[in-house]
């Protein structure tokens, strides 16, 4: 008797949960951003910080997969799909980079980058500043210099950008195979 009344408490204060947690796996933030710059100027200023030495393949979001050298059409969209699965199904760390001409790179832990062109998000602020926080993961803590989860525009826009690829992750539409420079000679 006495055993029953301690599940029950347990139970009660939540020491034990009565049903199974409803987590998504992998955890997706909610937010889905409605707009995003144009895949062509995305892909040029890419091309740009790679100085034209990269292959790369591009998601309907804008994310780009950087691919290894001399990979067929058919294996560069093999590893661009598989890079960005690896991405979305371990923990998506992001690694937010300013570059010199005010423009962020989201970089990750595999060969993929989102380019968040500032001159564009500069027009929907407003929506990222009100939304950024929907960008986060169910119970992700990223630690800023402002505190958890306190994030400057830089890093509001940083959020967008991995949004993007999150969107990119979950539905995975290849828009476009870019051969470098030198890989046309």
């Amino acid at each position: 008797m006495f055993d029953r009344f301690i599940v029950f408490f347990a139970l009660f204060i939540g020491v034990f949960p009565l049903h199974a947690s409803n987590k998504v796996f992998p955890p997706v933030p909610d937010w889905r951003p409605n707009f995003t710059a144009e895949a062509a100027m995305i892909l040029e200023q890419l091309v740009f910080y790679t100085n034209d030495q990269k292959d790369m393949v591009q998601f309907s979001n804008g994310t780009l997969v950087l691919l290894p050298d001399r990979l067929s059409d058919t294996a560069a969209y093999d590893y661009a799909l598989k890079v960005l699965s690896d991405i979305y199904n371990y923990h998506p760390d992001m690694k937010p980079i300013a570059m010199k001409d005010g423009n962020i790179v989201v970089q990750y832990n595999h060969p993929a980058v989102n380019v968040v062109l500032t001159g564009f998000t500069a027009k929907h602020m407003d929506e990222i500043r009100q939304l950024h926080l929907n960008g986060l993961v169910t119970d992700e803590v990223l630690i800023t210099p402002l505190g958890n989860n306190i994030f400057d525009d830089f890093g509001m826009q940083a959020l967008y950008g991995r949004a993007l690829m999150f969107m990119d992750a979950q539905d995975p539409v290849i828009i476009r195979l870019y051969r470098h420079a030198k890989a046309n000679q």
